[in-house]
């Protein structure tokens, strides 16, 4: 769930002002400028995760593709006023990593993947904009986990493509993304 929280005297916030805020225990995302508090997911949430980063890492490092990051890692997807999102699990590729150079703070622009998984207290409508917001920003996939519906799923979403959506009886592939990175939807919910 994602809580608005009030900026002094109504103000915009910025990129920089997010990044510098005082440690206080909450993970925050800015919404073209507003400050939104991320409500701690649970475990099942961070199971999920884990599955997916599992597969993904060991693939992504025996291939040298590229960093992998979890929750907390936030990416500059616009400014003025700026907005900075943080998926649950992401991945950038090597040539953009090394283009980059080592980096700190917010990532300028989108991952080439960004993995988001519904929480118990998300709106769907809500992680469906966020989804289309990536690709917006130049993501190349984003991966929407809904472990709520009776029959689990994984939504599909790419640039100029109608969503896929796979059950636990499909296989999740990285196509042009996370090229042979092959995970089966079962695995993520087992």
């Amino acid at each position: 769930m994602v809580e608005k929280v009030a900026a002094r005297a109504g103000r915009l916030l910025t990129a920089a002002e997010l990044l510098n805020r005082p440690e206080d225990g909450h993970c925050y995302e800015l919404a073209r400028g507003e400050l939104q508090k991320m409500a701690p997911a649970g475990m099942r949430h961070g199971n999920l995760a884990h599955r997916i980063d599992r597969s993904l890492s060991r693939y992504v490092e025996d291939n040298n593709l590229g960093e992998l990051y979890i929750a907390e890692a936030g990416y500059l997807l616009g400014t003025d006023p700026d907005t900075v999102r943080v998926p649950d699990l992401s991945f950038i590729r090597r040539e953009r990593v090394n283009a980059r150079g080592p980096w700190e703070g917010f990532w300028p622009g989108a991952p080439d993947l960004a993995v988001e998984i519904i929480s118990p207290t998300d709106r769907l409508a809500a992680v469906a904009e966020k989804a289309a917001e990536w690709l917006a920003a130049g993501a190349g996939m984003v991966l929407v986990v809904n472990p709520r519906a009776n029959a689990k799923t994984v939504t599909v979403h790419q640039p100029g493509q109608t969503p896929l959506t796979l059950t636990e009886q499909d296989i999740l592939e990285g196509g042009g993304v996370v090229p042979g990175w092959r995970l089966p939807v079962r695995d993520i919910f087992a």
